[in-house]
């Protein structure tokens, strides 16, 4: 069964060595790949993953265009770019129009790295343009290695930001708040959004990692890696262990993805608690 992640990074070839090396040094993890786009294709391959959005993140206002002008150099049919606009820059939402009329699916954002508070009301214009134009908004929620453990992507904030735009197709990464998962499972289901895998499954136990993710509707889990933070084929095979049933499981790892990138991007319905334990 071929997969779709939802959730990889990789930089241009010349500033890899450079980003990974920084980015191990903040959070004190350690690359599994060395962040190229070849690398990452090459786990793709052994791991029998069909496709990888790759997530970029946008941490100065001038970042921006060299952020455009590479992803559209590595778009291809396994290759997803999702662009990022940076809080901070007064061009913002005219970022945002760009990367609707220039084909992209959506954004990532990065509350840490990029220095602002997920529900600040200064973002509200990013995501209102988001959610006029249908834009998968991907954001890290939970709490991050590289920084202290302020709360500035919780549950809570998730919510209040839904509550503005309750259009937005949001995907919360990290199973909804990386090590916040109480809060996450306490909080999130039932709201409109999407949730992804992306490295926590390997800091969690099976039955806590399967009781959240049957929290939410079938059709709303993504699979996600994190690669290079985390091993493709390791993640997959997390996933597969959770005994989640065949329908779910396919639905995980490719079905809902590519219902997302494809369909029209409205967030989820409310639905009852049956629902959430459907097999």
């Amino acid at each position: 069964m071929s997969a779709i992640d939802f959730h990889a990074h990789a930089f241009p070839d010349e500033l890899a060595p450079r980003a990974i090396s920084r980015i191990e040094g903040l959070s004190g993890i350690t690359s599994v790949l060395d962040g190229s786009i070849g690398s990452l294709e090459a786990s793709m391959d052994a791991a029998g993953i069909e496709q990888s959005v790759i997530l970029s993140i946008a941490t100065k206002p001038a970042q921006c265009a060299s952020i455009l002008a590479w992803s559209k150099k590595i778009a291809s049919k396994r290759i997803i770019p999702f662009l990022s606009v940076s809080p901070a820059g007064p061009q913002a939402r005219e970022n945002v129009r760009i990367a609707s009329e220039e084909g992209f699916l959506g954004l990532k954002f990065h509350p840490y790295y990029q220095d602002f508070d997920l529900d600040d009301e200064a973002m509200d214009p990013v995501y209102a343009a988001m959610e006029e134009r249908g834009l998968i908004c991907i954001c890290h929620t939970g709490f991050d290695h590289a920084y202290p453990f302020v709360r500035r992507a919780d549950p809570s904030r998730v919510l209040r930001v839904l509550k503005r735009f309750p259009r937005l197709a949001f995907v919360a990464t990290h199973l909804g708040a990386w090590r916040d998962w109480e809060r996450a499972e306490k909080e999130l289901p039932g709201a409109n959004l999407w949730i992804d895998t992306s490295y926590s499954l390997e800091f969690m136990t099976p039955e806590d990692a399967r009781r959240l993710i049957l929290c939410f509707p079938p059709d709303k889990v993504l699979f996600g890696s994190d690669s290079p933070w985390a091993d493709q084929g390791r993640s997959l095979a997390l996933l597969k262990g959770l005994s989640l049933g065949a329908a779910r499981e396919e639905a995980i790892l490719s079905g809902n993805a590519r219902a997302l990138l494809n369909g029209p991007r409205t967030a989820a319905e409310t639905f009852t608690p049956a629902e959430r334990g459907m097999e």
